[in-house]
């Protein structure tokens, strides 16, 4: 008699793209932890052995060779369990998405993703051929139907198991990258799939960073009902454990009419295959546990913080780095970046550095040292005056009669680059830049000067969240750890005497109101206007932006939190006459 109680482990791991052995040793971790708990069946996120995304990569077949190697190593490790990993496969000169099906130490089954995304930060066409084939897995019964991420986002796949195969858990194998309020639009799809087909439906999600992409775990199992009965930590390693009873599906789907009429539009298109395995046997004990709960969701700011903070730590230590090294200006941008630093590193592996020209306040010296003080990271101070004179005096014969203007304050940008990559060369530190996504839209930022560096944490922060997030951070600390000074002063780059950044741009809640319009929902100049805003601020800010392409193009990758980050997610030309309005 079939068993109506199937134990899954989704297993929501941080894996590194092209450490190949790393990442089969973590699979292989977390198979003994799982098999520990009972496990019946476990399921690994999508692309787990090469990493997510491997990009170009993929076009090695050394790499390819090498990640189905590790694959098949994995075999002795899945004896008693069935096993789900992602892979990629080569197979008659094309190369697929993968996940291949392993039960009690045997490579059973290769199920291939059949709807390939290339949009916005993904480009699967570029390396991957579609599957044609829907996998359903009878495990002694019970119905298990296969998918990898973009197959659950459109609704052909996980209907033609559930209504063709008859599968009563609907798994799912992911790489869903971050960006604010994507856990809730995760977890919405997650219950309409599981009510529309009265099935569970399990989406792990892989968690970590990768250069400018996070992603946030969150990985979730919802009922037929479209509850969701347990979902993973956002950004944290963890195996999620939920026993999965199907008996309330049957019994749902023999008194719903409505299933049998979807049974009858089932997708027509998608070829099925039914592989039998043995499945969990029924004198199997397993240990009694404290299945998964539900966590908690985050706020929108905690929620933020802790992608930058986990984008930060994974590309500083995944790229070989232990220290940073940060320029203090005194203003809001580099000591949010200090803070976030601090969280993901240690303050003992951070490092500030304050440069003080003719035209800083001594308050942003100061208040530099108080930040450094309650963050507990190390502050070096080099004043940049002398240098500044010597470069003006070697300038001087070639700019005599011509006035003081961007030129010079543009100097003192680069010259403390300079300084921070002499220390970045000299003892191995990995230069933090502080610019947030607003000043990065409009060019106020100087290239070579303090763009330079080999991670922008706040890339795609716009000024506005980064107050938000630098408060949030307080209220979490339960005092005022980035100075209120550093809160409350008007923002200014501090290049020429009595400067502020509002003597060159809008107020910041119009400027990222209007770079949201722009950037992110690709609103034309009219659309702009029609919310209310002055037509020649809306025509300077978007000239700005279009001038600032090619700036944007050498600056250092920056974790993505929004759902159109510079980079992959927008490709505008830098040689382009086209302008708005």
């Amino acid at each position: 008699m079939a068993n109506d109680l199937l134990r899954l482990v989704l297993a929501q791991i941080n894996t590194t793209v092209g450490d190949l052995e790393g990442n089969r040793n973590k699979v292989a971790a977390a198979l003994a932890e799982a098999r520990a708990l009972g496990a019946d069946l476990v399921a690994f996120p999508e692309l787990t052995i090469p990493g997510y995304p491997p990009e170009d990569l993929l076009l090695r077949r050394s790499f390819v060779e090498g990640n189905e190697r590790a694959l098949r190593s994995l075999g002795p490790e899945t004896k008693g369990l069935t096993a789900v990993v992602g892979f990629a496969e080569a197979k008659d000169g094309q190369l697929h998405n993968a996940a291949a099906v392993f039960e009690d130490g045997e490579l059973v089954g290769i199920y291939r993703k059949i709807h390939l995304p290339n949009y916005g930060v993904f480009d699967e066409l570029r390396y991957f051929t579609p599957g044609q084939e829907v996998l359903v897995l009878d495990c002694a019964g019970f119905t298990v139907g296969l998918s990898i991420c973009e197959d659950i986002w459109l609704a052909d796949v996980p209907a033609a198991q559930a209504l063709k195969g008859g599968a009563e858990l609907l798994l799912n194998i992911s790489a869903s990258p971050y960006h604010a309020g994507k856990r809730a639009v995760r977890q919405e799809l997650v219950s309409s799939r599981a009510q529309e087909n009265l099935a569970w439906v399990a989406l792990v999600n892989l968690v970590g960073g990768q250069d400018e992409l996070v992603f946030d775990g969150n990985s979730l199992v919802c009922d037929h009902a479209g509850s969701i009965r347990a979902s993973g930590r956002p950004f944290s390693e963890e195996l999620i454990v939920v026993d999965i009873d199907r008996s309330a599906v049957q019994q749902a789907r023999r008194a719903g009419r409505e299933f049998a009429a979807l049974a009858e539009t089932a997708p027509t298109h998608l070829s099925l295959r039914v592989l039998r395995l043995a499945g969990p046997s029924s004198e199997k004990m397993k240990p009694e546990i404290v299945p998964t709960g539900v966590s908690p969701p985050l706020g929108e700011e905690e929620e933020i913080y802790l992608a930058l903070v986990t984008g930060v730590r994974d590309y500083v230590r995944k790229n070989g780095f232990e220290k940073v090294v940060i320029g203090l200006s005194g203003g809001i941008d580099s000591a949010l970046t200090a803070a976030i630093a601090a969280d993901a590193l240690g303050p003992e592996n951070v490092t500030g550095v304050t440069m003080p020209s003719q035209f800083s306040s001594a308050g942003s010296i100061s208040d530099s040292e108080e930040l450094a003080r309650n963050l507990g990271i190390k502050l070096l101070k080099i004043p940049i005056q002398e240098i500044y004179k010597a470069y003006l005096g070697e300038l001087a014969p070639h700019f005599r009669g011509l006035p003081f203007d961007i030129t010079e304050e543009n100097l003192q940008a680069r010259i403390r680059a300079n300084l921070l990559m002499a220390l970045s060369n000299k003892f191995g530190w990995l230069v933090l830049s502080t610019g947030n996504k607003s000043e990065i839209s409009v060019g106020y930022c100087t290239i070579y000067g303090d763009m330079v560096g080999g991670y922008a944490v706040l890339k795609d922060v716009p000024k506005t969240y980064v107050y938000r997030l630098a408060r949030w951070r307080n209220r979490k600390a339960g005092f005022s750890l980035i100075p209120e000074a550093i809160l409350t002063k008007v923002p200014s780059a501090e290049l020429r005497p009595n400067q502020t950044d509002q003597d060159t741009l809008p107020p910041y809640e119009v400027l990222d109101a209007i770079i949201e319009a722009y950037v992110e929902k690709d609103m034309s100049f009219r659309e702009i206007l029609a919310l209310g805003y002055d037509p020649n601020v809306v025509r300077d800010v978007l000239r700005r932006i279009d001038a600032a392409e090619y700036k944007r193009r050498q600056a250092p990758p920056g974790v993505k939190i929004t759902p159109r980050a510079y980079g992959k997610d927008r490709r505008m030309p830098i040689t382009n006459r086209y302008r708005e309005g």
